[in-house]
């Protein structure tokens, strides 16, 4: 039985009025008294954890793409080390994920001594046009993407220099606005100059078939598979052993059963305090969470859209007064923004196409450490040769030295 449902059962069933239930002053209450406790979930922890050795490759290897002819001098890159987070030197570094980079030799000026310079490899030049590829066959889901993100903004406006700072939580490619956006005028509007903090995209035209959430499409799905019209509405569940208070658990009841307020509506006409306002407000993190590659986002990063998409200045408590539907992770000194029901055991469960650029960046790197398992073992086996020659030899000399002994004793 729903809760409404039950609700109206009790109040008939008892002749109470509904102010007599204490829960009902709990339901009207402000949003912003209801305190619910984070509690560490171990799991979508480690998913974090688990990116954070190839993300750490990632961020070099954009630092030396981002160089002019993408090359940089060994001591200059070893001077951006802290910066890159690397806890080791870059040669170091180097050593430890082989195939990324050459080194090779090259003068700064034309009569200074040759340094290492570092250099994309061959099979790193071969990587970046896969991910072109992967890009170019994604086009559309980018495009929809977009679209989405400035539909549900509050003017069908965003700022594009907030749009590139977020590219790679979305998926979108590092020309999104030189390429991607001027190929599709009939969507986009680039309104100033990149770069400069005055520049935004507009949305030229609304397509209806991309103001549809994920939520809303599931429960279409839903009612076409079961022939029961579905009602949209969020998954809300706690992994086992959390627990929130009564008061909470009663609040959240009521407004599960609100209406459900498409991220894409107009709801300038809401109390930006109202339950309602709060729906929505939900639905616009879920969505933001679904569109990004791994379903979730560093706090700070949705912070940024906070006039774009309406948030209050303590919108961040939301993820864990819904916890049942968000998850706040304290991993790597960042809060980041997770959405429960996009992982199972820590694992995604339904990927995002886009993330084939990290399979196949992984590829390149496991190719790297099998080649230096292959140059270990082979180093080993070469020592060990040695060591055996030294032995018999040692072993001949001993023969020879014996011999002569009993030569002079005879």
């Amino acid at each position: 039985m729903q809760f409404s449902n039950w609700l109206v059962h009790s109040l008939r069933s008892t002749n109470r009025k509904p102010h007599e239930y204490g829960f009902f002053m709990q339901f009207k209450a402000s949003i912003s008294s209801l305190k619910v406790a984070w509690r560490k979930d171990p799991k979508l922890d480690q998913a974090i954890e688990n990116d954070k050795k190839w993300k750490q490759c990632a961020r070099v290897v954009k630092e030396v793409l981002n160089e002019p002819g993408q090359v940089i001098p060994l001591h200059y890159l070893e001077k951006r080390r802290e910066r890159l987070g690397l806890q080791v030197k870059i040669k170091t570094f180097l050593d430890w994920n082989p195939g990324l980079f050459d080194l090779y030799l090259d003068r700064v000026r034309p009569k200074s001594e040759p340094v290492s310079f570092v250099r994309p490899s061959e099979r790193l030049r071969q990587f970046l046009e896969e991910e072109s590829r992967i890009f170019v066959n994604n086009e559309s889901l980018l495009v929809s993407k977009l679209c989405k993100l400035l539909m549900m903004s509050k003017d069908k406006v965003v700022s594009a220099d907030k749009l590139v700072q977020v590219k790679r939580e979305f998926g979108f490619p590092n020309d999104l606005l030189v390429n991607l956006v001027p190929k599709y005028p009939e969507y986009f509007n680039l309104i100033g100059e990149p770069g400069e903090g005055k520049s935004f995209l507009q949305l030229v035209k609304w397509n209806p078939e991309f103001a549809k959430s994920v939520i809303e499409l599931r429960a279409e799905e839903e009612s076409r598979l079961t022939g029961i019209r579905t009602r949209p509405a969020f998954n809300w569940k706690l992994p086992p052993g959390f627990f929130i208070r009564k008061e909470v658990r009663e609040w959240i009841r009521d407004w599960m059963e609100l209406p459900y307020v498409s991220p894409y509506d107009d709801v300038l006409h809401l109390d930006q305090s109202s339950r309602e306002m709060e729906k929505r407000n939900v639905g616009v993190f879920h969505e933001l969470l679904s569109l990004s590659l791994y379903k979730r986002v560093p706090i700070p990063i949705l912070g940024k859209f906070s006039d774009e998409y309406r948030f209050s200045n303590a919108f961040s408590n939301v993820f864990t007064r819904h916890s049942g539907i968000f998850y706040t992770s304290l991993k790597c000194g960042i809060k980041t923004a997770m959405l429960r029901e996009a992982y199972k055991d820590g694992e995604l469960i339904d990927r995002d196409p886009l993330l084939e650029i990290k399979d196949r960046f992984l590829e390149l790197l496991a190719e790297g450490h099998k080649q230096k398992d292959e140059l270990l073992r082979l180093q080993r086996e070469m020592v060990q040769k040695d060591m055996e020659m030294m032995a018999v030899s040692n072993n001949d000399l001993d023969y020879h030295k014996c011999e002569e002994e009993e030569d002079a004793v005879i």
